[in-house]
């Protein structure tokens, strides 16, 4: 193995590479993984200096906390190649700020940002050669931070382990999404970690998604904990739903993940002068819109999807269908965020970041 170092991050090469036995023109999205990971321990009350090693299994005594009381956070985001072949990242200090952000609610010790940003991008340049090319591709980053610190005792853990993997995937086609509208249980609380990337949020949506998919739903459409008369998240993304011409999209808040993509659309939307209204949304609202026509689109924003449209929704034992757009918001606003990600076009806003 070649070993070769900066000022921070430390360098270790795999001797072999597995980017031969890849299929890029086939690459299904978050299975595939590069030939290296980063590797940043947590102990004695400090992070110690990240390492860049090759992409394999990680050790963990079977007491270590992560399995016992889920201190566990991570983010989604991803890199480009332009026709240039120069290499983008979208927004990688909101990553870095969010990430930060559930560390704290978790009680995890935070990451400092020139341990995230050059761990990141020595990372990424160690694999460049595993970011995709091809149209509608993209490198997915994973950064995350679990407790590897070892007690069967109820408190935070003493060390913590933050790594970030990467995983070249193809195009995101979600096709015709069809949702539940969810009527008894919740994803998250006021009070709770709804709004921090915690690993649990996403294990605890996955029982109430299998009910709905029995019942020939693809996701559910969650509402609030108390009365479950307004709606909050679609699945794992934001949402944003179209009455007339007007856009909508519940603020944040205890409940809801102040997405980094739901943020971009809110931007890109007023600079297409889209009427937006951040707000509570109500159930009953979006039901009456659907029966007297106005309801126009719903869609779910995210990091892998970008904008995953909903064909339609259920509700109460009652589906209601939404009209097919060939030119609606949601195209318009992914093929503007997307131009942006793979430097097609102005950015005007200062979000992408060049390697």
């Amino acid at each position: 193995m070649e070993t070769t170092a900066n000022s921070l991050v430390t360098v270790e090469k795999s001797k072999t590479s597995k980017i031969d036995q890849v299929d890029f023109d086939n690459l299904s999205f978050g299975s595939t993984f590069s030939d290296h990971m980063l590797v940043c321990d947590y102990k004695n009350g400090a992070w110690e200096n990240p390492k860049v090693v090759p992409y394999g299994p990680v050790s963990l005594d079977p007491s270590a906390k992560i399995f016992h009381y889920g201190q566990s956070i991570f983010e989604g985001m991803k890199a480009y190649k332009d026709t240039e072949d120069s290499t983008w990242l979208f927004r990688p200090l909101d990553n870095h700020k969010r990430l930060n952000i559930s560390a704290k609610r978790l009680a995890i010790p935070e990451i400092p940002e020139n341990y995230f940003m050059e761990g990141l991008k020595t990372l990424l340049k160690v694999d460049e050669k595993w970011i995709p090319k091809n149209e509608g591709s993209s490198m997915y980053i994973r950064p995350f931070i679990f407790a590897s610190g070892n007690g069967f005792h109820a408190s935070p853990a003493n060390e913590y382990k933050f790594m970030i993997c990467l995983a070249p995937s193809g195009a995101y086609f979600s096709g015709k999404v069809k949702v539940l509208i969810e009527e008894k249980y919740s994803r998250s609380a006021n009070g709770g970690v709804g709004f921090a990337k915690a690993g649990g949020n996403y294990a605890g949506q996955f029982y109430p998604t299998q009910l709905a998919v029995e019942k020939g739903y693809n996701q559910v459409i969650w509402t609030d904990d108390n009365t479950h008369e307004y709606i909050e998240e679609a699945g794992a993304m934001n949402i944003f739903v179209r009455i007339n011409d007007t856009l909508i999209t519940g603020p944040t808040s205890d409940r809801i993940l102040d997405g980094i993509t739901r943020k971009s659309i809110i931007e890109i939307a007023k600079d297409e002068n889209i009427n937006v209204e951040v707000r509570k949304l109500t159930v009953s609202e979006v039901v009456t819109a659907a029966k007297d026509g106005s309801l126009k689109e719903m869609f779910g924003a995210g990091t892998a999807a970008v904008i995953s449209p909903i064909s339609g929704f259920g509700y109460k034992e009652t589906d209601y269908d939404l009209p097919e757009l060939k030119e609606g918001f949601a195209s318009l606003l992914k093929k503007r965020i997307t131009d942006i990600q793979y430097n097609k076009a102005e950015d005007k806003f200062g979000w992408r970041y060049k390697l």
